[in-house]
């Protein structure tokens, strides 16, 4: 298992990509919620988020 440093949305998204592919869908969507939400291009946040589809899995307050 590779160690991550999030400095960047691309960080998150790689680390997205790890969970998928070792199957943990559910860790991958919201390490992909995260890159998109810290990621300043609209169009870049939605392919992010259509690259791990599913419902949002955040609870918010």
């Amino acid at each position: 298992m590779a160690l991550f440093n999030f400095n960047r949305p691309a960080d998150y998204v790689d680390a997205a990509r790890e969970m998928a592919a070792t199957g943990r869908p559910t860790l991958a969507r919201l390490l992909a919620e995260e890159a998109a939400d810290r990621t300043t291009d609209p169009a870049e946040a939605d392919r992010i988020r259509a690259e791990f589809p599913g419902n949002t899995l955040r609870q918010e307050d």
